[in-house]
């Protein structure tokens, strides 16, 4: 385990987020209290929005940071091309249906997915959001129903998980960093992490 000068609270219910900051071998806590409602203005640009939803989180958190505490939290979403439209978000599916209908859109096209991330103490706020394009094969609905109704993904942005079974069996390529679809760009979060240390 490596030693820091300051504690880090991770503001995040998700398994993969924990996993992936873990593997930097740094300690942390996590703190899933917050009063930040998850939702965002209609007509906000597709990009824009995990940044939103990242800050949202940070400054709803239930109570002031203290000096020696460094706050993260983090947004992920699926962003994907609408011709003639502008792109469309998906977020986390809230029914078997919908995550049905998400993966047949995703399913033998191109999409994006990125994550957002905000760290923040008492001195400083960084904000800073990473995309990774994923090319998916074509889904058959006996693939799409097996792995919705085996995994359940309704936490996950566009009702996948990389690291699951459709990872494996539907996708063709990705450009960019595989960690970022998990849902934490850990490369980029490392790097600055640094200046608040």
């Amino acid at each position: 385990m490596r030693s820091v000068s300051k504690r880090i609270i991770l503001a995040s219910g998700s398994p993969r987020r924990r996993e992936l900051l873990a593997g930097l071998d740094i300690p942390f806590t996590v703190d899933t209290g917050n009063t930040f409602e998850e939702s965002f203005p209609a007509g906000t640009p597709a990009h824009d929005v995990p940044v939103l939803m990242a800050e949202g989180k940070s400054h709803g958190f239930p109570r002031a940071l203290d000096p020696d505490e460094i706050l993260v939290t983090a947004d992920t979403v699926v962003i994907v091309d609408r011709p003639g439209k502008e792109p469309e978000v998906l977020g986390k599916p809230h029914s078997r249906e919908q995550a049905i209908g998400m993966l047949h859109e995703l399913s033998g096209r191109e999409h994006e997915v990125v994550t957002a991330v905000v760290i923040r103490s008492t001195e400083c706020e960084k904000s800073f959001s990473v995309s990774t394009k994923v090319s998916f094969g074509v889904l058959s609905e006996d693939d799409i129903l097996y792995y919705v109704d085996t995994y359940k993904p309704f936490d996950k942005a566009g009702a996948y998980g990389i690291q699951e079974w459709i990872g494996f069996a539907g996708i063709s390529g990705i450009e960019g960093s595989f960690y970022n679809v998990m849902g934490f760009p850990v490369y980029r979060f490392w790097r600055e992490l640094q200046c608040f240390l």
